[in-house]
């Protein structure tokens, strides 16, 4: 499998935003960049924040979560990136926090964000790390739950998966999908 050109974080820019569990895939891309050295910069033909190392880009759009697609599809069809080359990081209310699922295409679980990547790639052929940040149990309460910060007991477990994640980029950097799985979908120790 190709090596990831574009790793994106999904999340919504500003200070209100920061400590929300919908912006767990800006908590990761931040992170990776700190260990790469890579320092991210708003570039405004790409609506987000973008760094680069070799033919690796970074990227938190800022154009909020329900439009992360416009700035995706700008970087990538620049670039000329393919969907498969694309790995997103992004919050997910189907796993507990602390769970992390890697997949390649499928739904988009009702995540505005995947959505609207999908919608502007023309495809969910892109990979996905699905970082678990539990549910709330009621449908209702869904975007209030998503807007807030995790709970207390609930912020170790999720430093901790992305801590995982990023144990496991140089398989992540090299195309090993399958290896990345075997290491993050097992039990977190």
């Amino acid at each position: 499998m190709p090596a990831p050109r574009l790793v994106v974080g999904l999340g919504n820019p500003g200070a209100e935003y920061e400590d929300n569990r919908h912006n767990l895939g800006f908590w990761f891309v931040d992170q990776l960049a700190r260990d790469l050295k890579i320092d991210l910069a708003p570039q405004g033909k790409f609506f987000g924040l973008v760094g680069r190392q070799d033919d690796l880009r970074l990227l938190e759009p800022t154009t909020y979560m329900n439009c992360s697609g416009r700035s995706v599809a700008a970087l990538a069809c620049f670039y000329r990136i393919f969907p498969d080359e694309i790995l997103v990081a992004h919050d997910d209310l189907d796993l507990p926090p602390g769970s992390i699922r890697v997949k390649q295409g499928g739904g988009n679980g009702g995540h505005n964000g995947i959505k609207d990547i999908q919608a502007s790639l023309g495809t969910p052929d892109f990979w996905r790390l699905r970082l678990g940040i539990g549910h709330p149990g009621d449908r209702d309460v869904v975007m209030k739950y998503v807007l807030k910060a995790p709970r207390g007991e609930e912020f170790p477990l999720i430093d901790h998966a992305i801590g995982r994640c990023l144990s496991v980029w140089s398989s992540f950097a090299s195309g090993d999908y399958e290896a990345a799985k075997r290491a993050l979908h097992t039990k977190a120790d």
